[in-house]
């Protein structure tokens, strides 16, 4: 926006520009600069003149026009966080942080600079000065629930514990979980009542409500039933993995497959037969949230499955407008997602048991069996070692390859006691950032734990990362976010797991993926009882029971795998919500 400045606006000597067109705008700027040589408000004119640059794509220039404002009046924070973001764009974040860093500003104004700072330090992983910035930012100011968010995800993904620091003025811890943020809140509480109250604040302050429903309340009288697929996550994602085969495998002379798309082509495989799978292919990443709702309503969509949930890329403010009489939440959330104007929540009657139905919204679909889809095709994998990949060839491995933000100091606890009471075994995790790893190494050492019985995995292709589970000895879940893909993908390389099952959906996904491969041994109920296990599953009789009854993936095949089965389950889920006038 153009700058009032204390003396006269600008907008009151060129009364032309308000309104007007940025060129016209840029042409007055640049005259009225040319004709007022000595005016204190030049600082001004040059910063609505980079405001009107930027507007037009011209960043170069638009870049100019913010360093002369700076050079006339150097303590316009303004030209500072606005220059920074242009040279951001430029692919220039080190200037752009460096700016930032030294930016004369008045108190108030530090936020804004501050906040810039972490969030481009979050974009390129250096979490720990991420989480500095942010910090510092919520001393001067705490009521920032957007940024409270991130400082709080950090940490979770830095592993810099404890999670909630020495908290924040005015915030108490539960002020702190309720303003973390939903996916921040899966891997903090394993309550789903306190998770639900998480995501209504957070619709609350992200998603208003729409003018209006546009779908027939009572449906439509199609001969086949259509079902929209609407996701961010048409490409090769966790999500697209799983959900690639259910697309293929429904019945088309029941079902007609849409998928509404704001995916960013990554010219991958799995994007093609994603696409390929879909009978109509339906782009609106392009389209506004009420534009997009409308293009499904022209469709008449039955049954509309969105696919992200409360994660990056979701399209709420499509489903606010309830562009389908039915609309349900599946897969890429599990969790709450208390939208209004979503119907159902797809699960199975262990991730969310009837005694737990009442504290989620939308009201829990359980389906006949599994809830998770799969890919049952045989992936081509490497032929790797553990020499290859560097971990040690007579120790017993452990691994884990969850994302660090899901690593709690309760569960890094008692990996350490397994470490302890098993001497010969090894722990592997993911190279997820160079922040987490040093501060894991860290409470590895206060354990007493010696920094070479943890190794980290470098991030690798989907075959490369499968074929790495196969050289493991067992898989270590955490909680109370459980691993969801990768522990479906650890079974299926014949690798047994040990999980902790709570309350929470989230905290109970690897429990309904072992009791469908009937291997619930590796369920525990309490941090004491999942140390417990995993200590005795590691004894050599047991683990190869445990890896004889997973039959090196035959098992998963006939349950998890069996992809065919699970589509004729989600159908009859489908029909069963479906509305007929």
């Amino acid at each position: 926006m153009p700058l009032d400045t204390a003396g006269e606006p600008l907008e009151a000597l060129l009364p032309r520009i308000e309104g007007a067109a940025p060129a016209a705008g840029i042409a007055a700027y640049r005259a009225w600069l040319a004709a007022n040589p000595a005016s204190p408000q030049r600082f001004a004119a040059w910063f609505n003149l980079g405001v009107l640059m930027m507007q037009s794509g011209v960043r170069p220039a638009a870049i100019v026009a913010y360093r002369q404002a700076l050079a006339l009046k150097p303590d316009l924070y303004q030209a500072a966080v606005n220059l920074g973001v242009a040279l951001e764009l430029d692919g220039r974040a080190e200037e752009a942080l460096a700016l930032w860093q030294g930016a004369l500003q008045p108190d108030e104004a530090r936020i804004a600079l501050l906040n810039h700072r972490g969030r481009v330090l979050e974009s390129l992983k250096r979490y720990e000065e991420a989480e500095r910035a942010l910090h510092a930012s919520l001393l001067l100011r705490a009521d920032q629930p957007d940024v409270v968010q991130h400082w709080s995800h950090l940490r979770q993904k830095g592993c810099i514990w404890p999670l909630q620091g020495g908290g924040l003025p005015g915030l108490d811890a539960e002020g702190l979980l309720l303003r973390g943020g939903p996916l921040g809140a899966l891997a903090l509480t394993d309550d789903p009542a306190l998770q639900r109250r998480i995501g209504e604040a957070w619709i609350a302050r992200k998603v208003p409500a729409a003018p209006e429903r546009l779908a027939p309340a009572r449906g439509y009288a199609h001969d086949r039933i259509r079902i929209g697929y609407l996701s961010s996550d048409f490409c090769r994602h966790a999500m697209g993995f799983l959900i690639v085969e259910l697309l293929e495998r429904h019945d088309r002379s029941r079902f007609e497959v849409f998928g509404y798309c704001s995916t960013r082509d990554d010219g991958s495989d799995l994007r093609r037969r994603i696409l390929g799978a879909l009978d109509h292919h339906v782009p609106i990443g392009a389209l506004g949230e009420e534009e997009a709702a409308r293009r499904i309503r022209a469709d008449e969509i039955d049954i509309l499955v969105d696919l992200n949930g409360l994660t990056q890329g979701v399209r709420l403010g499509a489903l606010r407008w309830k562009p389908a009489p039915v609309q349900a939440t599946y897969l890429g959330y599990v969790g709450p997602v208390p939208l209004p104007e979503l119907d159902w929540m797809i699960c199975d009657a262990v991730t969310v048991p009837p005694e737990h139905a009442q504290h989620y919204a939308p009201r829990p679909l359980p389906l006949d069996g599994l809830y998770q889809a799969n890919d049952g095709r045989a992936p081509v994998l490497p032929a790797l070692t553990r020499a290859t990949e560097g971990v040690p060839g007579d120790a017993l491995l452990l691994c884990c390859f969850n994302n660090f933000y899901k690593i709690t100091p309760p569960v890094f606890g008692a990996w350490m006691e397994i470490l302890r009471r098993v001497p010969h075994a090894a722990l592997w995790l993911t190279e997820d950032n160079a922040t987490g790893i040093a501060n894991l190494r860290r409470h590895a050492a206060e354990a007493g734990i010696a920094a070479d019985r943890l190794h980290f995995a470098s991030r690798c292709d989907p075959a490369h990362y499968m074929a790495r589970l196969g050289l493991a000895d067992v898989f270590l879940d955490t909680y109370p976010y459980n691993a969801g893909t990768v522990a479906s993908d650890a079974l299926r390389m014949g690798l047994p797991i040990v999980t902790l099952a709570g309350r929470s959906f989230a905290s109970r996904m690897a429990a309904s993926l072992l009791t469908a491969v009937g291997l619930t041994e590796g369920i525990a109920t309490t941090l004491e009882d999942y140390v417990a296990r995993a200590v005795a599953l590691v004894e050599p009789a047991r683990l190869a029971a445990a890896r004889g009854a997973l039959a090196g993936g035959e098992a998963w095949l006939r349950s998890i795998g069996d992809t065919d089965a699970f589509a004729r389950r989600m159908e009859r889920a489908y029909e069963r919500i479906l509305l007929r006038p």
